[in-house]
């Protein structure tokens, strides 16, 4: 897919009107009261009298774009497990781990490998999960008894469990997962999908971020951000109480009128700069403006669950006015419903190394507990209202843990990147099977072999897009989302 095309005025007016002189004169005319929707919308531009001054305008930079070709789904919702959920305490069933349970860890397995926090040289030894599995669904997937809503799902996802990532430190796994490069400056996942396809949401930004748990997630806005593409294509994160996003309402004493004048003075200075000098950054500038403003009303309405039945509320296990993930999951619903493209969830905090905060035991389950229902009702939901056919559900983290035990105040388990679970859902995925095999103690991938590239690969072709052709020209090269590798995971289509 070719970049999105510069602004050149040259399209969009005649010669004389291209002069600082003439335009200025119109904004003295009253440009300022130009309604934006027409000129993002019917590309026309009028002045004070009513004559049309222009037909093109400025380009909606967030305007939706055809995919390449027949997609299998229409919208993306990423349930990101920051910090790397153990696949061994929730999916990855090793009876024979279980089994050699303190044994000390094969060298062969260890040998020449590196991670985070541990030295593999004295007496590392393999820890079996004490979580009780068992088969659910007609597809008879394992989950442990730590998700008890998400077994009651698994014949509607994909679950798969020979994931693999290259980076084993949580920031830049994090970003490598999000863009495709353990490298500050690339664009997210999120950035990539709405400049390939734009938005249909007119009221509401196209890429949208929602946040739960102890803290955010390391590495923060560069996980979400747009890197070199225009900044219009970044996320935007939103809170799920209280103001949507801080500084959104009115100061005291700011009327709509007064607030209307002042965006028309800034987007007519925006425009004439973007006549002069025909920098795309100045589209981008004058549609978040404008966004802001329609999302005054939007976003309010958005959050706001009233309208939401008791049944559903329920279903969720949502307390209102209580932010958590579950909310949120419910809040991405409603985000799809509306044309939002890309929605990405954030929950804190899977890193069980052990001690404080970090353990197997009750951390770990507390954190399970604070996502199971409101994920198996999302997919539900979603599934029930006509809605998971067109949309795209991940669920994963950065990376997975390790089948060796690491001692701190309690047992935890290290970064692990060679072998870790995700599940997907809908979009055009294949539902009720598991795809991918892990050795017996669950160290290495043996079968299916899902790399990170390749996940993107395959969500990219989902939405209609051939991740080989979704490039975008900077310094002198042509970058994508998957650099110069990734392959379609082709078990996982329907």
């Amino acid at each position: 897919m070719p970049p999105l095309p510069p602004f050149d005025p040259a399209q969009h007016f005649s010669p004389d009107q291209v002069t600082r002189r003439h335009f200025l004169s119109r904004c003295t005319m009253g440009l300022g009261g130009i309604a934006l929707a027409s000129l993002f919308g019917r590309h026309e531009l009028y002045g004070a009298e009513g004559e049309l001054v222009s037909s093109g305008a400025l380009p909606n930079p967030m305007a939706p774009r055809p995919p390449m070709f027949a997609p299998k789904a229409k919208n993306v919702i990423f349930l990101f497990m920051a910090g790397g959920p153990s696949q061994l305490e929730l999916f990855d069933y090793k009876p024979r781990l279980i089994e050699l349970n303190g044994q000390p860890v094969p060298q062969s397995l260890i040998e020449g490998k590196r991670f985070a926090f541990m030295d593999t040289s004295h007496g590392t030894k393999l820890l079996g999960t004490r979580r009780e599995f068992k088969q659910h669904g007609k597809s008879g997937a394992w989950v442990s008894d730590l998700f008890p809503y998400t077994a009651g799902i698994v014949d509607d996802i994909t679950i798969v469990k020979s994931c693999a990532a290259e980076l084993f430190n949580h920031a830049p796994a994090k970003l490598f997962m999000n863009t495709g490069s353990g490298q500050f400056g690339r664009p997210s996942m999120g950035s990539w999908v709405t400049y390939g396809l734009g938005s249909e949401s007119q009221d509401l930004p196209g890429f949208v971020v929602l946040q739960s748990g102890p803290r955010g997630p390391r590495g923060g806005g560069v996980n979400w951000g747009s890197g070199f593409l225009p900044t219009t294509f970044q996320g935007v994160p939103l809170r799920g109480s209280g103001d949507p996003i801080l500084n959104l309402t009115n100061p005291a004493g700011v009327t709509a009128g007064r607030q209307r004048q002042a965006l028309d003075a800034i987007r007519d200075l925006n425009v004439a700069r973007a006549v002069e000098t025909g920098d795309p950054e100045i589209t981008t500038r004058i549609a978040s403006y404008e966004m802001a403003s329609r999302m005054q009303a939007s976003a309010p309405e958005l959050i706001d669950l009233s309208q939401e039945t008791e049944a559903t509320l329920k279903l969720y296990g949502i307390e209102k006015e209580t932010p958590s993930f579950a909310r949120n999951c419910l809040l991405a619903r409603r985000l799809v419903e509306r044309g939002t493209r890309f929605v990405q969830l954030y929950h804190t905090n899977w890193d069980s190394h052990g001690g404080p905060g970090e353990n197997l035991q009750s951390d770990f389950e507390k954190r399970c507990h604070e996502v199971d229902q409101g994920q198996a009702a999302l997919v539900q939901d979603l599934k029930q209202r006509g809605l998971l056919k067109d949309t795209l559900v991940i669920w994963g983290g950065e990376f997975g843990r390790t089948p060796m035990g690491e001692n701190r105040d309690t047992t935890g388990r290290n970064h692990h990147i060679d072998a870790f679970t995700m599940w997907f859902a809908g979009g055009g995925t294949k539902p009720g099977i598991t795809v991918g095999e892990t050795d017996e103690l669950g160290f290495n991938s043996v079968a299916d072999r899902a790399h990170v590239h390749d996940i993107h690969a395959t969500m990219l072709h989902l939405l209609g897009i051939d991740h080989t052709k979704l490039t975008f020209r900077f310094q002198g090269r042509d970058f994508r989302l998957t650099d110069v590798h990734g392959k379609l995971l082709k078990q996982l289509l329907a």
